[in-house]
């Protein structure tokens, strides 16, 4: 997987600073997120890892995506092809996205708690964590009811671990060292 974000990074980076440079970016989105889906269909894919020339693959892609695709779009699709990564698209997609939610100074918080929270609970943490990171924040909840009591709060690489296990873990290896 790691080797697929070596390959689709600078093709996501070069789609991205032409969508900015268009000041064209959610339509970018859409055509990529679009383009991958259809990179991900099970015929598609079997097309994509065959033997068919990168002209008549761009070609049959940009038909299967016809409207879809702008003509800068169709272009990304035939580079893509003649460089022999359409089956990046998917991780292009994803990259893509990435790279807009830290332009739109913005950032996905996946929050798993106990029990449902409110909405009241909801608003205070957004604003908390919106501080705390200085981006607007869109929270993920989910409810894990093996937590026991409190949250685990995951953005990027911070983990914010509040949860009744983890205190109770902390405690037991405080007691036995």
């Amino acid at each position: 997987m790691s080797e697929l974000t070596t390959v689709a990074r600078p093709y996501a980076q070069a789609a991205f600073d032409f969508a900015v440079e268009s000041t064209d970016i959610a339509k970018w989105q859409e055509m990529l997120v679009f383009a991958a889906e259809v990179a991900k269909n099970d015929a598609m894919h079997e097309l994509l890892t065959g033997a068919v020339a990168p002209e008549k693959l761009a070609e049959l892609f940009n038909n299967v995506c016809a409207d879809q695709l702008n003509t800068q779009g169709q272009n990304f699709i035939k580079v893509l092809a003649e460089n022999n990564r359409l089956a990046a698209l998917p991780e292009i997609s994803v990259l893509f996205n990435q790279l807009k939610a830290e332009h739109d100074k913005e950032i996905d918080v996946d929050v798993t708690s106990a029990v449902e929270l409110s909405d009241e609970q909801k608003t205070n943490m957004g604003a908390a964590l919106e501080k705390r990171f200085a981006r607007k924040v869109k929270l993920n909840c989910n409810v894990d009811p093996e937590l026991v009591a409190g949250v685990i709060i995951k953005a990027g690489d911070t983990v914010i671990d509040g949860s009744l296990n983890s205190k109770l873990n902390r405690l037991s290896d405080a007691l036995q060292a």
